[in-house]
Formats: structure tokens, C-alpha cells, sequence
């Protein structure tokens, strides 16, 4: 799995030079968006007692920024497989499907706001 975060780093810097109307609206687009991610990791998470389901959450940690993470100790080892163990992602495509919808909203919010 490959996420690459310099176009969400981009909106990000292009934000702070947009009015500050569109702060709120963006922040609203990202903590949707983590609350999206969310919700479709805990659809794709292998399930065996459900802890890992259960683990996974989102938070702000700032205007602009929210975390969504597996607290399961084994997560990682599941996400990215291991040598004896094919990776099962699940955070990864739950990433990857809402990303173009956050993108565009970002885009729209940046350009109607300039």
C-alpha cells in the first residue's frame, strides 16, 4: 500500500491563503471525511472477535487535521501482511475511496473562496 499525502498538503497550504470563511467549511470536509474512512475500515476490517473493528476510530487534532486509527496491536501486521502472512488493508482502501470526494471538495472550497 502507497498513500501519497502531498496533494492533501497542498490544499492544505492553499487554505491558508483563502479567506477565513472557508476554514470552517474545510474543517467540517475533513472531520466528515475521517468519520467516513471510519466507517468503511470497520467494513473492510477482518473480523475474527471483532477487536480490531472495535479499535478503529477517528479524532481532530487540529482545524484542519483528524486521525483515523486501528489501536489493535496487531493493525499493522494485518494492514501490511507479514512474511508467513498476506496483508488483508483495510485502512488503506477505506483512504483511498473517499480521497477524489475530499479532494474535490477541497478544491471547490478553495476555489470559491478565492
Amino acid at each position: 500500500m502507497e498513500f501519497d499525502a502531498s496533494q492533501m498538503f497542498q490544499l492544505a497550504a492553499d487554505l491558508q491563503k483563502v479567506p477565513s470563511k472557508a476554514i470552517p467549511l474545510a474543517s467540517k470536509v475533513v472531520r466528515k471525511t475521517a468519520k467516513d474512512i471510519e466507517g468503511t475500515a470497520k467494513v473492510l476490517a477482518p473480523v475474527d472477535t471483532g477487536n480490531l473493528k472495535n479499535s478503529i476510530g477517528s479524532q481532530d487534532v487540529g482545524p484542519l487535521e483528524a486521525e483515523v486509527r486501528a489501536t489493535a496491536s496487531y493493525s499493522i501486521y494485518l494492514e501490511m501482511g507479514t512474511s508467513r502472512m498476506a496483508a488483508q488493508p483495510f485502512m488503506g482502501p477505506a483512504a483511498d475511496k473517499h480521497t477524489p470526494a475530499f479532494s474535490d471538495a477541497m478544491a471547490q472550497i478553495i476555489g470559491g473562496a478565492l
